[in-house]
């Protein structure tokens, strides 16, 4: 499948590795809220919390006063990942795109999920 990404969304791909090599962990995550800011986050794993890359993206911005989301990257994270239901929750329409470790698109999530 073939995954064609705008500029802005690009820049979250860049945002989310820069994210996953900071904390040298599995996953990393951004997204874009209604207002064009970004948000980035790591896979977060200690014996007493553990949330996902987009679950700590998904939650920075909201704690910073997001409303709404255009869009989502999780690099190297899955279809499965809980912070999903978070951003479908807050954006239905806003699309969300899986890529590898390198930043490769490999999927777009419809809006909805």
């Amino acid at each position: 499948m073939t995954v064609d990404l705008g500029d802005e969304d690009r820049k979250l791909v860049v945002l989310a590795r820069g994210a996953l090599a900071r904390a040298e962990a599995p996953a990393g995550a951004a997204v874009r809220d209604a207002d064009g800011r970004t948000y980035a986050g790591a896979d977060v794993r200690t014996a007493s919390l553990t949330l996902s890359a987009l679950q700590v993206a998904v939650a920075t911005a909201l704690s910073s006063g997001a409303t709404g989301f255009e869009a989502a990257v999780l690099v190297n994270g899955s279809a499965d990942d809980p912070g999903l239901a978070t951003f479908a929750e807050i954006s239905p329409d806003a699309p969300a795109y899986l890529t590898d470790a390198a930043g490769t698109p490999t999927e777009r999530l419809e809006p909805g999920r």
